[in-house]
């Protein structure tokens, strides 16, 4: 059993989250091996697909989210195959929805600005590319998209990287300080496509994430807290990017 949960793991990352990372780690070796400093490059992120045909855009926009959610249905589903009752053990639920929503909000407030100031050091450092959060044209939907995309993206990471690996890999023996700092790799390896700022700051937010889970066993929380971090980054760069020049 331990060794079909393991692999169990592993095919539900490389569907998913590891399949990123390991085209994170080309994308930054593209990078490293450029003509151009790593500070002066650009990632950008939410971008427009067909630009010049709208409604063919938000079509992309909307498919490309549902299925990035696809994942998420997956780990739930094998979970609930030993329990049925597998999105209340790891927290993914509604039955605490105030306490949720201001852990979330207190744990967004702990990461954002110490995340902010990484990012800002890392550049200045010439270890991470320019972040360009949200690159889709001047169109209605857009802040709604980049707000739908900030959910997918928490609910993808948390539900899949916490709930259901910290649950699976307990069941196959794995420590609690090896299931943390396991996640915590894997979380920052599919963000170096932003650069090494990026794997940093995000495995320390995974140490972190996943230490609070243990003593919670909700990632109801860290959804909200994810959501928040991702809707400011996103909406705020698309609001603000024309106004602020070092953005």
């Amino acid at each position: 059993m331990r060794r079909q949960h393991l692999v169990e793991t592993w095919l539900v990352l490389g569907v998913s989250l590891g399949a990123s990372a390991i085209w994170s780690a080309l994308s930054l070796i593209r990078k490293l091996t450029a003509q151009v400093a790593l500070s002066q490059q650009t990632t950008a992120m939410n971008s427009s697909v067909t630009p010049d045909r709208p409604w063919l855009d938000l079509a992309y926009q909307l498919v490309g989210i549902a299925l990035a959610l696809v994942p998420v249905a997956l780990a739930l589903h094998l979970l609930s195959r030993d329990d049925v009752r597998a999105r209340f053990t790891i927290g993914w639920d509604l039955t605490q929805p105030a306490r949720d929503v201001v852990r979330g909000l207190g744990l967004a407030a702990l990461v954002g600005i110490p995340g902010l100031g990484l990012y800002a050091v890392a550049r200045a450092l010439d270890l991470n590319t320019t972040i360009a959060a949200a690159n889709l044209t001047d169109v209605w939907w857009a802040v709604p998209v980049l707000v739908l995309a900030a959910a997918q993206n928490a609910i993808l990471e948390e539900v899949v990287m916490i709930g259901y690996l910290f649950t699976r890999w307990s069941q196959a023996g794995w420590s609690t300080g090896r299931i943390m700092v396991s996640s915590a790799l894997i979380r920052g390896s599919y963000h170096l496509y932003q650069g090494f700022g990026g794997f940093v700051g995000n495995a320390i937010m995974g140490l972190l994430f996943g230490w609070i889970y243990t003593r919670t066993k909700r990632v109801g929380p860290l959804v909200v807290a994810h959501t928040i971090l991702d809707v400011v980054a996103f909406v705020g760069y698309a609001l603000l990017k024309d106004h602020l020049s070092w953005l």
